[in-house]
């Protein structure tokens, strides 16, 4: 489990599609074979680690839901280790289980804040309201607007642009998405 406050930024040094290990360049000392780590909202099992590398296996059913069959060695990705008891929960409570993707629509400044307006699948846009929280590439956020046509807005603010990957997005780039738990467990609820 996550908090969805990005703590580093990763690059992608090696990505073996046939065998399916996917390798990070990160500056996170202290790994732990076997630990969970957030990769753009996609969580992995470390399964080796170097100096500053960590290896990761993908099944396909991750291959599948997330955006990183589109990544390239030196893409940058989000880094957040998991939450430990007893630590503080600044953003919302993010599983690294990938819902689908979002396509960036559209990026745009308003004064001191990047506006981003994504495009979402028909079947996950039924949880989404204004105010909800949302985990784009494992960032928490908090969705400011909910239009009829499967889009939906977010607001960021400089220090998430300057410490994740958002900074290095462009219109029609694809995001993981994770819709918050606690929505999907109340629309469930509320339909039976």
């Amino acid at each position: 489990m996550f908090t969805g406050i990005i703590k580093k930024i990763g690059k992608i040094k090696s990505w073996d599609k046939k065998k399916r290990v996917l390798s990070v360049e990160s500056q996170f000392s202290e790994l732990i074979l076997g630990e969970s780590i957030s990769c753009s909202g996609v969580c992995l099992t470390v399964t080796e680690f170097k100096k500053d590398l960590f290896y990761c296996n993908l099944s396909s059913e991750t291959l599948l839901k997330t955006n990183l069959k589109y990544k390239k060695i030196g893409d940058k990705i989000n880094l957040e280790k998991s939450l430990k008891v007893g630590e503080d929960l600044s953003g919302h409570l993010v599983f690294g289980h990938v819902d689908g993707l979002s396509k960036l629509e559209e990026k745009r400044i308003d004064k001191d804040c990047w506006i981003l307006k994504f495009s979402i699948p028909r079947k996950l846009s039924k949880f989404l309201t204004e105010k909800c929280s949302i985990s784009v590439d494992g960032i928490s956020l908090t969705v400011n607007k909910v239009s009829k046509s499967n889009l939906f807005e977010v607001s960021i603010v400089p220090h998430t642009w300057k410490n994740t990957n958002l900074q290095f997005s462009k219109e029609g780039d694809f995001f993981n998405i994770e819709i918050d738990m606690l929505s999907r467990y109340v629309f469930k609820a509320l339909n039976k």
